[in-house]
């Protein structure tokens, strides 16, 4: 891979952030979030350990596009994350289906972000295929993708009706975990992700739109949205906005999105495919043992 990569910057941003400081300052953001994901149920982890989070996801997703947009290969790039995914898909579907390793208050992780990233991949390539005029390739792989939760669905409720409904259901569940991902499963992430996702892709070659669009969607999709069903619940408060529904705080993900300087970094990528499912199941190791001794 290039070192430089798109967007040249001039005067002090050449000097800016690398892809590599971003991912590590995602991955101390995601940290934090997920210390008070796991450990919240203990009363002593402050909420804004979450609150900063919410930048992390929108940064992976910014470095991703990046790393997907300028990989010299990009079909091993897509292995790395499918297999990932997969694996966390497999074992988040036997959680949720077979009730193991769940924690003893029922609790269990639902971190699933590589799976935006499965769906995102075919839909990135899908629109270069349709940029070289390669159409009928390009259209397929970015409606497949999107269409398959909607199919799911359909042979979800086929597969009710039969006698052997626990059955099918089960292998469709875990066909869209793992090898399919289906992105109406998602809750680390999901539809409203995989269509910044597209727009980030879209205008990565014009980072001051990209990164405008970026802030206008995630306005939108996660503060206006949000606003509009609770501003009908007794006893709102403007307020929920910062204790409840922050999701949109995200949206300052944009100052270091600016500040990316077009260069790789030192790379360290063994480090993000590693850390990811590794802090996750030692932090819910961890919390499970806590919730022992609490108990």
């Amino acid at each position: 891979m290039s070192d430089t990569l798109s967007m040249p910057r001039r005067g002090f941003l050449r000097h800016g952030l690398t892809g590599t400081t971003l991912k590590l300052m995602a991955l101390v953001l995601m940290l934090l979030d997920h210390i008070h994901y796991f450990f919240e149920f203990t009363g002593a982890i402050p909420l804004w350990f979450s609150m900063a989070g919410r930048l992390s996801a929108p940064l992976f997703l910014f470095c991703t596009v990046e790393g997907f947009a300028h990989t010299h290969d990009r079909r091993r790039y897509f292995r790395r994350i499918w297999a990932i995914s997969a694996g966390m898909g497999l074992l988040l579907f036997l959680m949720m289906y077979a009730g193991f390793p769940v924690r003893p208050d029922g609790f269990f992780p639902l971190n699933a972000i590589f799976m935006n990233f499965v769906i995102l991949i075919p839909i990135w390539q899908g629109i270069d295929w349709v940029s070289e005029k390669r159409i009928g390739r390009g259209l397929t792989a970015i409606v497949l993708p999107l269409v398959w939760p909607f199919l799911f669905l359909l042979l979800y409720a086929a597969a009710n009706a039969t006698p052997a409904a626990w059955l099918l259901d089960s292998a469709l569940a875990a066909l869209a975990y793992t090898v399919l991902p289906a992105w109406n499963l998602i809750t680390d992430g999901g539809g409203f992700y995989i269509m910044i996702g597209i727009a980030l892709y879209l205008l990565r070659g014009r980072r001051n739109l990209q990164v405008g669009v970026f802030v206008v969607l995630t306005m939108v999709f996660h503060f206006v949205f949000p606003y509009v069903q609770l501003i009908s619940t007794p006893d709102f408060h403007l307020s929920m906005m910062f204790t409840v529904a922050y999701e949109w705080l995200g949206v300052f993900a944009a100052i270091p999105m600016l500040l990316y300087n077009g260069r790789r970094g030192a790379g360290l990528k063994k480090l993000f495919y590693i850390f990811y499912p590794t802090h996750v199941y030692l932090l819910y190791a961890l919390s499970w043992g806590v919730l022992v001794l609490m108990s």
